[in-house]
């Protein structure tokens, strides 16, 4: 053996050990800045409020009051068969130590229910001001003095206990939504793979990118301010286990196919990265430029997921394509024991479930394509079915003691606000103000507050129930009559009102932005028009679909009383990235036959023949990974959950294997007009080398 031979063996060698010690470099570089990003993770409600409205105007100038943001709870006493002397003394005593030991703004007094059965205290307090950690204190010391007892119930609601009560939720979900999305994954890799050991190896690198996602984030939120919340790390990390592992299952695949052919591993591995490279930075652009388009959304939350997302799948990418092949390489075949592809040996032939999917596609595609649509139409009017717009209350899967506190003063204090809008006016016009809220029909009472910084605070109660038509109607009426003033309108149903009505916004602009940009990637990669206007219709279609099953399931099945508001933008965003990601593995493919010289339907049947596999078992654990949202504590992440999942599922085993196929079946060449290949594929392959996918 030459010296040239052994310098070259003795550097391929040396790679796979230079990039582990790279990546262990980063890892102790970003180590510190992981740690962090829960600090900087806020859930207030001005971290998902839209940017522009005047609930956000509203929590933002309450801050620059004296004291900051104000907690307000109310403290709910209540006996079915009326309160007693006692009980009222109870409260009495209860309602002084809490004065006693937290600085409250003004003096609460208590509200007695007609029937006599409830009273109820309205308490507030500044000190803990924009602190969360100190508000959840201030909650919870609370509820440890207001206890009931002998058929007293005493709940603490109001919008700081729903706060506080939404933080401890995601809080917990670091945790759960960690391990059980590992635990998934896992079982599927074991059940896919069928080795001691190989399923080790994608989910190891899958945390060692979720940990580097995280102190990316983080630094993310330190340069550009990027807002973090409990929602956006929990998908960011469904995204990094769930993206991540679909790429490795595509390499793995492709790195086996090689070592059959092929002596070394270093060298199947530059060959299979050679060969499937190309769609797996393809689909993960694609993926990662749709979240990106979250950035022209008007919601903060929604804002904020788009880059966290971004960071999500690129970390995933990044370890799919470094240290994955490096382990892979370290480890040698045995890793796949005990089915180890020894070198010159063939696969087992076995019947390929997609070979007969792709066959009765191919017999009658004109058929197959109708019953399909047909089928996804009747699916997508369940979107009928969908329940109205979520209350914040009804947004806990598990009742927790400030929602029970709304539904006793909704039945106690029937017709009546029991939760305070604000008022925010420049101090100039606070008189003024004051005098238009009270003239207004729609509003019980209102009373001056604090004043500073130019401006000051009117604290109102409607005569409408929380988030009642009636309620709503006064805040809208309201804003009509101080518009032109200075004045905005907030407070916790302003807040609800303004999501919805932001939400409809974001889509009217979110939507096509990501229609245009993902469509256009698929042109430039498939080089046709076509065959990307038919991926996209795909995926349309199917988030239609999971929409509408989700309409048949969330209040029937599950007793759901609404559908959160951004359900609609971010399920149609993930849906058409993720889904656009599994089309281009199967049109990359086909795209590959048909320049390799082979006719279109058999094009389009090989392709899924070959690649079939593994986007079913990409889908599968793509779908687990979103559906382990669904035992989290928050119906808009169960909701979310569910919708991808489902869509994801729709999307692999009915419009990849046969809606797909069918249609590239039947339009034989056109599905690639105008490009060269729907005129002269002959020719084309010719002039190009073929870039395999696996």
């Amino acid at each position: 053996m030459g010296p040239g031979k052994t310098t070259t063996r003795t550097r391929r060698r040396a790679v796979p050990w230079v990039l582990l010690g790279l990546w262990v470099a980063v890892l102790a570089f970003v180590g510190p800045f992981a740690a962090k990003l829960a600090d900087v993770q806020h859930d207030r409600a001005v971290d998902y409020l839209p940017a522009s409205a005047d609930s956000t105007q509203v929590a933002k100038i309450e801050d620059q009051l004296p004291g900051g943001e104000t907690t307000e709870l109310v403290l709910v006493y209540h006996r079915d068969g009326g309160l007693s002397a006692a009980d009222r003394a109870t409260a009495a005593r209860q309602i002084a130590e809490i004065t006693k030991e937290n600085p409250l703004t003004g003096t609460p007094k208590g509200v007695p229910s007609r029937d006599g059965t409830t009273l109820m205290y309205p308490v507030a307090s500044s000190a803990p001001g924009t602190d969360e950690k100190k508000r959840d204190a201030f909650v919870n010391d609370v509820r440890d003095v207001a206890r009931g007892a002998d058929g007293l119930s005493v709940d603490v609601g109001g919008q700081g206990a729903l706060a506080t009560d939404a933080a401890e939720v995601y809080n917990s979900l670091g945790g759960p939504l960690l391990y059980t999305t590992v635990a998934v994954v896992a079982v599927l890799l074991i059940l896919i793979y069928r080795s001691p050991l190989l399923w080790l190896v994608p989910l190891a690198v899958a945390g060692v990118a979720d940990y580097l996602s995280m102190g990316v984030a983080y630094g993310l939120h330190e340069a550009f301010g990027t807002s973090v919340s409990g929602q956006s790390s929990g998908v960011m990390t469904i995204l990094v286990f769930g993206a991540g592992t679909d790429y490795a299952l595509l390499l793995i695949s492709r790195y086996r196919e090689e070592l059959r052919r092929v002596e070394r591993p270093y060298d199947a591995m530059r060959q299979a990265l050679r060969g499937c490279g190309p769609a797996v930075l393809a689909s993960s652009g694609t993926v990662a430029a749709g979240l990106l388009c979250l950035l022209a959304a008007d919601l903060n939350s929604s804002r904020g997921m788009g880059p966290t997302g971004m960071v999500g799948v690129l970390c995933a990418l990044v370890a799919m394509l470094t240290l994955l092949p490096a382990l892979l390489v370290l480890l040698g075949r045995r890793v796949f024991w005990p089915l180890v592809p020894a070198f010159g040996s063939r696969p087992k032939q076995r019947r390929n479930l997609f070979s007969a999917m792709g066959s009765s596609a191919g017999r009658r595609p004109y058929a197959v394509l109708a019953g399909g649509a047909v089928l996804l139409g009747a699916l997508a009017l369940g979107t009928l079915n969908l329940p109205g717009g979520l209350k914040q209350q009804d947004s806990f899967a598990h009742k927790p003691d400030s929602v029970a506190a709304i539904e006793t003063l909704a039945k106690a204090y029937p017709g009546q606000g029991t939760q305070p809008l604000t008022v925010i006016t420049p101090t100039g016009r606070a008189d003024t103000a004051l005098a238009t809220v009270r003239d207004h029909q729609g509003v019980a009472s209102a009373e001056r507050g604090r004043s500073g910084q130019g401006w000051t605070e009117i604290s109102v109660i409607a005569r409408g129930a929380p988030q009642s038509a009636a309620e709503t109607a006064t805040i809208k009426s309201l804003r009509a009559d101080l518009k032109g003033s200075g004045a905005y309108v907030g407070g916790a149903s302003a807040q609800q009102i303004d999501l919805q009505d932001t939400n409809a916004r974001d889509r009217l602009v979110v939507v096509p932005i990501v229609l245009v940009s993902v469509l256009l990637i698929l042109i430039v990669l498939l080089r046709s028009l076509v065959a990307p206007l038919l991926l996209v219709a795909a995926v349309i279609a199917v988030w239609g679909a999971a929409l509408g099953i989700g309409g048949l399931v969330f209040g029937p099945l599950l007793g759901f009383e609404g559908t959160d508001p951004g359900l609609g933008l971010l399920s149609f965003v993930f849906l058409v990235a993720l889904g656009v990601d599994y089309g281009i593995f199967l049109m990359h493919r086909m795209r590959e036959e048909s320049l390799s010289g082979a006719e279109p339907a058999a094009a389009a049947l090989t392709a899924l023949r070959t690649t079939g596999g593994v986007i079913a078992s990409a889908g599968l654990v793509l779908a687990a990974t979103f559906a382990v949202l669904t035992n989290m504590g928050l119906v808009p992440l169960v909701e979310l959950g569910f919708v991808i999942a489902v869509g994801v599922l729709l999307d692999t085993f009915l419009v990849r294997t046969y809606l797909v196929t069918s249609a590239s079946v039947a339009l034989g060449r056109r599905v690639w007009w105008p490009g060269r290949l729907s005129r002269e594929p002959e020719r084309e392959s010719e002039r190009r080398t073929p870039v395999a996918v696996g």
